[in-house]
């Protein structure tokens, strides 16, 4: 049969099982962090700080939903930021070498995002055949293609950094600096993806079988699941999700270069994390992400307000609560 039975699904733990009362820790600390960070400047809470935050938070939390499948089906991604400053340099250069034969306007742009997506889908692809077909664990193919994807970029931009043309770049900006109804447009498209993985990863096969696969793969395999397929389709969404990503961040800056994207990885992995999904697999929130990339946005946010800590520690700052999170879950598993 080709959906699990509840006799073959393995028992959930304890936190899948109430969900209501895991949630709330996440929940707690950003209700805690928003009243902190308007006791610490009163320009926290303002339209234009708040904008602010969901804005630059949007890129990152794309990713982390894409990030929320791969890691629920029991997999990792660990080059997600090197492959987005990749997707950035080759949309760049072939937005610019189009630029002749199209001109500056809305045929650049949306064959600009097509190479955007198709990059994107390639590389995930890429990922996800490592993984299912040479049978590689994927912190070790993620970790070198994170190094090819960088190197690349690298060399593309020749050691410097790969810039949009100026008249193209002024065109694409209302991308990343315009909205609707006062709502910027990534903001909007996170809202969008948030909600379609949410009832992807609720109200779907796809979801059910990634939780399936992270909790048991063979016994998955038994049940008629195809195992391979899923977890191949878990990253080919990813790198879609980080070319939707890339096509929202390059009209900010209008360039890339070895340094974009740089800890993207990790601050996705920390908001899937804290949001409540499992790091071994076999649970998984879309919505628990949400928050936990709203709650890595504004620990940074408020750090800079405050001026409490220097920016150059948000890695070490991102890193401890990663460790926190994991051990916090493994407390849990062990009570349960």
């Amino acid at each position: 049969m080709s959906d699990l039975t509840r006799s073959d699904a393995p028992r959930p733990s304890v936190a899948a099982r109430l969900p209501g009362l895991s949630a709330l820790g996440p929940l707690l600390a950003l209700i805690l962090l928003v009243a902190l960070g308007a006791t610490l400047n009163e320009n926290f809470l303002s339209a234009g700080n708040i904008t602010n935050v969901l804005a630059r938070s949007a890129f990152i939390g794309m990713i982390a939903v894409g990030m929320t499948f791969v890691i629920t089906s029991g997999g990792l991604d660990l080059s997600v930021g090197s492959m987005a400053a990749f997707i950035a340099g080759v949309m760049i250069l072939g937005m610019n070498a189009l630029l002749p034969s199209m001109g500056v306007g809305l045929p650049l742009v949306l064959a600009g995002m097509g190479i955007a997506l198709g990059v994107g889908l390639l590389a995930g692809l890429g990922n996800g055949l490592l993984v299912t077909k040479a049978r590689i664990e994927p912190f070790i193919v993620t970790l070198g293609t994170m190094g090819i994807f960088r190197s690349l970029v690298t060399w593309l931009a020749d050691g410097g950094t790969i810039s949009l043309d100026f008249g193209v770049r002024q065109f694409y900006r209302p991308v990343y600096y315009s909205g609707l109804f006062g709502i910027a447009w990534p903001i909007i498209v996170f809202a969008i993806v948030a909600v379609a993985g949410q009832i992807a990863m609720r109200h779907t096969r796809f979801g059910r079988y990634c939780e399936a696969i992270g909790s048991n793969d063979k016994v998955a395999l038994y049940s008629a699941v195809n195992v391979e397929r899923i977890r191949l389709m878990t990253y080919v969404l990813l790198g879609l999700l980080v070319g939707l990503a890339t096509i929202m961040y390059v009209p900010r800056l209008g360039s890339a270069s070895g340094s974009t994207g740089m800890l993207w990885e990790l601050e996705a992995i920390a908001a899937v994390i804290i949001g409540g999904t499992a790091l071994k697999g076999g649970y998984g929130r879309v919505w628990g992400t949400v928050i936990g990339v709203l709650i890595l946005s504004l620990i940074d946010n408020i750090l800079i307000l405050a001026d409490l800590v220097s920016p150059y520690l948000n890695g070490t700052i991102q890193g401890v609560i990663i460790v926190l999170a994991v051990v916090l879950q493994r407390g849990k598993s062990s009570s349960a």
